[in-house]
Formats: C-alpha cells, structure tokens, sequence
C-alpha cells in the first residue's frame, strides 16, 4: 500500500520500504520511529525545541533494558521536507493535535493513511458508528470540528499504545515497558493496509495485533487512564502508591466504574472488569503515568480526552460521572497553576 506520490523501494533487508512521518516525536513516537527505522523504513521525526535539535544533530538515543541504541530518521519540523507519506503516525498529545492538524496537508497522497495514537477518545470515535450517535462530534476533543476538517474518516486507522517511554533529555528516551500496539480499522474490517502496516511494526521486534473492534480496547485502555493518570498528578504519586492506599483505590475503582457505565451505554461491553484491570496495575510497580511526567515537567495534560469527554458523553447519555467531573476539576484548576507558573 504504498501511495502513488511516495518514493519507497526495496530495502537492503529484502523487505518492502516503506514511508513513515512521526508527527509528535516525542518519547514513544520517536521511539517506534527510531525502531521503524532501523528496520529499514523511511522514517521522518516531526518535532520542534531542543528535543528537534539534539535529534537532527545525534540521532536518537534510547536506553532500553535490551541493550541501549542509536538510530537516525531524518527530523525536521518541516512538513514540506517530508512530503507524501505512506503512513502518518500522530503521536502528538491529544490536545496538541489542533495545534498541528493543519499542517499535515504536505504529507498526504493520495493513499497516505493516518494511524491515531491519541489517549483518551479520539475524535473519529463515532466515524463509522452504529446507531444513532453516528457522525457525533464531541467538544471536548475535537472542538468546532477542526480535526475533522482536515483529516478524513476513510485515512484513518485506530491505535492503542501499550508502550512506556520516557524522554530523559533532549535526543535520549529511556523505554521502560511495554511492546505492543493495537491497529485496527473503525469498521473492523481487516483491511491490507492494517496487514502491512502490522507487517512492519512485529519487524521492529514490537507486537502488533489487528483488532476487529478497536473501540473495546480504547475503553480498556481508558479505564485505566481515566482513573490513575489524574490521581498521580493530582497526588505526585506512582502507580503503586496509588494502588495500595485503600482509600485512593477505592477512588481509582469509582472512576472506573462510571467510565465503565458510559461505555455500556453506548453498547461496548469493556473485555476487562474493573478488579482485573487493578490487578494488572499492581504489577506494574513504580510508574509515573504520563499525566504525572507532564506535571513534573509544567506541560499541559491530556485531560479533555482523558477525562472531559468521559463527562462529555455522561451528561449525553444520561449516565452518572460526578466523581469524575469532579476529578477533572481539579486535574484542570492544577494545569491551571501550572501553566501560570
């Protein structure tokens, strides 16, 4: 599926190249870059700030429990320089992605697909949706439909990041966990591109699973987001501070439980309970989720996705979220003070 505006060939490995952009080549983009790349891809890291400058001068440097390594994509914060893409990865934060949306115009041809790797709701959530929610446009994440401008429904594939990755310096990430990413179409069909582009991601050693309904690992992915990620910003703590305190475990539990009954009520019967999905956190150990990295670092959190479109959708259909509302408040009166800082 290489489009016709691409200038892919054949590797020296004997397997079909490829033409990747990373837009938001932060910690986990420029890491799945980085490991693209080295399997022989034409991979472009989007970036901006010293993160760009150290990259464009040394590479990217990860530090990984498997053995540390160098690659070196190509990074710009030039879309032009990039041009037609094969597959356009959107790492970008959630909130950012407004920012950057229309700038992406270079990068399509005329079969370029865009994989969304976005926490939280995603904006083509209900693109393609049974029932009578389809073509919903929620304010919370895509406000005054902007995303949707620029990027059509029929580009995109969905992704679910089970990754862990730190940026420990401009140009170094440390991976610590994780090897596995979720794509799946949003009708569910298991198209070629999907196949390929799951072809080409189990080559860098990470996993890649086709998923049929993409939405129900969405929701399993959140029930955790929406739960740990506000509380470890909100209380500075780790995953496994949080989960063995009992009353802020209770308070992860609520916040699950009311994401759980959005889910149902707009028919996803979330492939995971509540009890197993803090079981699997307990095992995690000390991990600062991605809220508490950016609120270490004063950065904006990817609260709207996360949690505002949780409540967003509550209020739509009928459902109880209080206590996540209430949570949101506050993840949004500290980014708040962060900001002004």
């Amino acid at each position: 599926m290489v489009s016709d505006n691409c200038s892919a060939g054949l590797s020296g490995y004997g397997v079909f190249k490829m033409k990747f952009a990373i837009v938001g080549a932060g910690a986990i983009g420029a890491y799945i870059g980085a490991k693209l790349w080295l399997s022989g891809h034409d991979v472009s890291l989007i970036a901006r700030g010293d993160h760009l400058k150290k990259m464009r001068e040394d590479g990217i440097q990860i530090l990984d429990r498997g053995g540390d390594f160098v690659a070196r994509p190509k990074a710009t914060d030039d879309y032009d320089e990039v041009g037609p893409v094969d597959f356009v990865f959107l790492t970008v934060k959630a909130h950012s992605l407004i920012e950057v949306v229309d700038k992406l115009g270079p990068l399509m041809g005329h079969n370029t697909s865009v994989v969304s790797a976005q926490n939280g709701i995603p904006w083509w959530y209900f693109f393609g949706h049974e029932g009578v929610w389809n073509g919903t446009q929620l304010k919370s994440v895509d406000p005054g439909g902007i995303i949707s401008k620029y990027i059509a429904p029929e580009r995109i594939i969905g992704c679910i990041l089970y990754l862990s990755t730190e940026i420990v310096k401009p140009g170094v990430i440390r991976f610590t966990e994780g090897d596995r990413l979720a794509i799946g179409e949003l009708d569910g069909s298991n198209s070629e591109r999907c196949k390929e582009l799951a072809d080409a991601i189990k080559k860098t050693g990470l996993r890649c699973p086709i998923r049929g309904r993409i939405r129900e690992d969405l929701w399993v992915k959140l029930l955790g987001n929406v739960a740990f990620n506000p509380i470890s910003a909100l209380t500075r703590s780790t995953l496994d501070l949080i989960i063995s305190d009992k009353g802020v475990a209770s308070l992860a539990r609520k916040l699950m439980e009311e994401a759980d009954s959005v889910a149902r009520a707009l028919g996803v019967k979330v492939p995971i309970s509540i009890e197993q999905r803090m079981v699997g956190a307990s095992k995690v150990g000390p991990h600062k989720t991605s809220m508490l990295q950016d609120v270490e670092k004063g950065r904006k959190m990817e609260l709207d996705s996360i949690l505002g479109a949780v409540v967003e959708l509550g209020d739509k259909l009928g459902v109880s979220v209080n206590t996540t509302r209430y949570i949101y408040s506050c993840a949004k009166l500290l980014e708040r003070n962060l900001i002004d800082e």
